[in-house]
């Protein structure tokens, strides 16, 4: 197999369409590094393994040699993507964006390799425009092709209502790509039209239009809905190393194929072809499969030794089902005024958010010293030892001291 067909192959691995696939071909047969862009609104502070499918590709574009810019989108983020909404969502105020902004990148590099990463704003163009610039860019394109858009279509239809300023988020994420000049742009199957007017708009510009490459959303845990945090089914990329590893275990096993597919760097499509037919043929357990999934996946984000970690510690608690006897005591340091049970599994390392924490409260999956912890508000004053429990896998013995 040639060069460029092997580059084919990793590019269109996993990938839903690539639009012009003819077009990227004689681009990669240039032999110079293509500009790959992808912008992401920094609309929460937290990302998940759904986000980690666009990051994923492009460091495997990184890993053959391109040139990857990770877009912030801090201008349009102010606007609010209007894609899959049914009703005008709220622009984030620039304190958000700002604080969001800066958590992405701690967490991006964990995926793509920063030394060849160019990361970006799209505020250092769009600051600089005028409202002569804006009305000029807005008359790039009309009102009927806008009303083709699918969403918008369908709250025209229901009578709901479309904000004039959702009608710019199209125009101001495809002039991104005139300001990047990009060669190609990767986003999610949902994001297909903003993708198509950044190739007219660079066409308008006398551009060679970007090569678009949409992925598939990820499936949350649940095997239905796309992973979200709010519908509690994602699996976050900052919690902790054995609440990542858990979650990937609980994965269904067709759901667990489609994850190696989108999400492992370590198998190839040939060896998941080679892996489900040991499976199907009854040689291989898929539960040992799945542990080198949540290996994989742990380690990439909490480092090697966290994933060899994750793999004991699911041995030894969810099938031998005791309690860990190598937990390190942490000291926790408890202000005069008491901590809250949120705030102390966070300390801990259990929970990855107090907000987190409190819901698990709620769901009676958190207990100390054995006993289950019913009030959220609960309050734990500096002194002696406690064993945390969070879940069926999640422990930490702590002691607590006066700050």
């Amino acid at each position: 197999m040639s060069q460029l067909q092997e580059a084919l192959d990793l590019i269109g691995r996993g990938a839903e369409e690539i639009i012009k696939r003819e077009d990227l071909e004689a681009r990669l047969k240039l032999g110079r590094p293509l500009r790959i862009k992808a912008g992401f609104d920094p609309t929460a502070p937290d990302l998940h393994l759904g986000h980690t499918v666009l990051l994923n590709k492009m460091r495997q574009f990184q890993d053959l040699g391109h040139q990857v810019i990770f877009l912030i989108g801090d201008f349009t983020g102010m606007i609010g993507d209007p894609t899959g909404k049914n009703v005008t969502r709220k622009p984030l105020s620039r304190a958000d964006i700002e604080s969001n902004a800066r958590t992405y990148a701690d967490q991006v590099f964990k995926v793509l390799d920063q030394a060849r990463t160019e990361v970006r704003f799209n505020s250092e163009w769009f600051g600089q425009m005028s409202a002569a610039d804006m009305i000029k860019l807005a008359a790039k394109h009309t009102v009927a092709r806008m009303l083709e858009r699918d969403d918008f279509q369908k709250r025209y239809r229901s009578e709901q209502a479309i904000a004039i300023h959702e009608f710019l988020y199209p125009l101001v994420q495809g002039y991104d790509s005139v300001a990047l000049r990009a060669d190609v742009e990767l986003g999610g199957t949902d994001q297909k039209f903003n993708l198509l007017v950044g190739r007219q708009l660079q066409e308008d510009a006398g551009q060679p239009p970007q090569i678009v490459l949409t992925m598939p959303l990820l499936e949350g845990t649940d095997g239905v809905n796309k992973m979200s945090k709010s519908l509690g089914n994602y699996i976050g990329i900052n919690e902790p190393p054995n609440e990542i590893f858990g979650k990937v275990m609980r994965l269904s096993d067709d759901l667990m194929w489609r994850y190696f597919e989108l999400l492992s760097f370590a198998k190839s499509l040939a060896d998941i072809k080679t892996m489900r037919e040991a499976v199907a043929a009854g040689q291989v357990n898929p539960r040992d499969y799945k542990m080198e999934l949540a290996s994989e996946l742990t380690a990439r984000f909490h480092g090697a030794a966290a994933g060899e970690a994750a793999i004991r510690h699911w041995n030894k608690i969810v099938q031998g089902g005791g309690v860990p006897t190598d937990l390190v005591v942490q000291d926790i340091a408890v202000p005069a005024e008491g901590l809250r049970i949120g705030a102390l599994l966070k300390s801990a390392g259990l929970a990855p958010s107090n907000s987190e924490a409190s819901r698990k409260v709620n769901e009676r999956a958190v207990r100390v010293d054995g006993e289950v912890v019913e009030d959220a508000g609960r309050i734990f004053n500096a002194g002696g030892e406690h064993l945390l429990q969070l879940g069926k896998r999640g422990y930490a013995r702590v002691r607590l001291i006066a700050s």
